[in-house]
């Protein structure tokens, strides 16, 4: 089949999916979304929406249906009924198999430890005794996750000292979810780096964007990051390894420390596009989303050379607001030179939840990072009265 005649479903009808329809419309695309929000950001820009759940088997079966391959914008969702559709003879991609493994934290750590790919030490702990030893194994504080469900921040657990181990154990179910422990890493830097595999196993990786985050959500990406040719070599090559591990197909983003002493150890992988990616819309000759689509469909992928420095800044719903969202000030920021403001369309909002983006391109980084401050001290997502 021609690339460019196929149908593409997608799960999930947030922003990343919106993102990839913008991209996949460009080149002529029929995408078909499974999202049970009837005004989800998918819903503008998409060519059908089958409004039902993530857990819905008749519905992903239908999604498949009318789709010549099925991917997804986030992980936490039944990998089971993907598989068998896959036995099936169905395009899914990144595979099922692949999102098994990943979905669950520690079948992830495991797979990335096998194929020697360097992680913090970790092991699995199912009650309050088998978290005292880990303190004891690992020194405190430590880090307490769930191995399930968790993000920005959500499903883990600082575990100061001994005091705090049955609160940390009672905050993350106490016992009715799979836990693991975690050595804390005392890292200099938290970077990612996207990587994108297509079907023939054409591998491009992006350059290493440095991450900075605030209450355990991703606040700023600046690209290129801070670090040694040495590093950032490492970290590339790095992420191209963990695309081999899972048999990657698709966008992978590949969270990573950088050390004290500038070695580098993977925290995490998520089998998709990521937030800490939007900079390459407008930063790289080709977005993260383009080449997601490039790599689902068979199509070659393409550069994923930095144009120029650019910098990301998420826009959160404020702080105690709830309700209808809206947009303020957005016509200062884009006063500025090199901004782009991205809203996602989410009809409410909430606190911390994302509602957009900034980014910011410019010929320095020291410029990108200024107009980005100035930029997103001017626009805020509010709720209307």
């Amino acid at each position: 089949m021609n690339g460019f005649s196929q149908k593409i479903g997608i799960i999930g009808g947030g922003q990343l999916g919106k993102m990839m329809i913008s991209e996949a419309k460009k080149m002529g695309f029929y995408v078909t979304v499974l999202d049970p929000s009837e005004n989800c950001p998918c819903h503008s820009v998409c060519d059908e929406h089958i409004i039902a759940g993530f857990d819905d088997r008749e519905a992903i079966r239908l999604l498949s249906s009318k789709s010549d391959v099925v991917t997804y914008e986030f992980e936490h969702i039944d990998y089971k009924e993907l598989l068998t559709l896959e036995g099936e003879g169905k395009k899914i991609y990144p595979t099922a198999a692949s999102l098994k493994i990943i979905q669950n934290k520690f079948t992830q750590k495991n797979a990335l430890r096998k194929g020697n790919i360097p992680v913090a030490d970790f092991e699995e702990t199912n009650n309050i005794d088998e978290i005292y030893k880990s303190g004891e194994k690992f020194g405190y504080p430590f880090i307490l996750k769930t191995c399930t469900g968790g993000y920005d921040g959500k499903g883990n657990a600082f575990v100061k000292d001994k005091s705090c181990v049955k609160d940390a154990f009672d905050s993350l179910g106490g016992g009715k979810l799979q836990l693991m422990a975690e050595k804390l890493v005392d890292f200099s830097m938290e970077i990612s780096v996207l990587a994108c595999r297509g079907i023939s196993g054409e591998t491009k990786v992006y350059p290493v964007g440095d991450n900075r985050h605030i209450n355990n959500i991703l606040h700023k990406t600046i690209v290129p990051a801070d670090i040694s040719k040495t590093t950032t070599n490492k970290a590339m090559e790095l992420a191209e390894s963990v695309m081999e591990v899972f048999d990657g197909i698709g966008m992978f983003c590949v969270e990573m420390f950088v050390t004290k002493d500038g070695g580098v150890l993977i925290n995490e992988v998520a089998p998709r596009p990521h937030n800490s990616g939007h900079y390459s819309i407008e930063g790289c000759v080709t977005s993260q989303f383009e080449n997601h689509i490039r790599a689902i469909t068979g199509l070659p992928l393409g550069s994923t050379t930095l144009i120029r420095p650019a910098v990301m800044v998420n826009l959160l719903g404020e702080e105690e607001k709830t309700g209808k969202a809206l947009v303020v000030g957005g016509e200062n920021a884009l006063r500025l030179d090199g901004v782009k403001v991205h809203i996602y369309g989410k009809e409410k909002t909430s606190p911390r939840r994302k509602m957009g983006h900034i980014t910011v391109t410019a010929d320095t980084l020291d410029t990108a990072l200024e107009y980005a401050e100035r930029a997103f001290l001017e626009i805020k997502i509010t709720a209307s009265e």
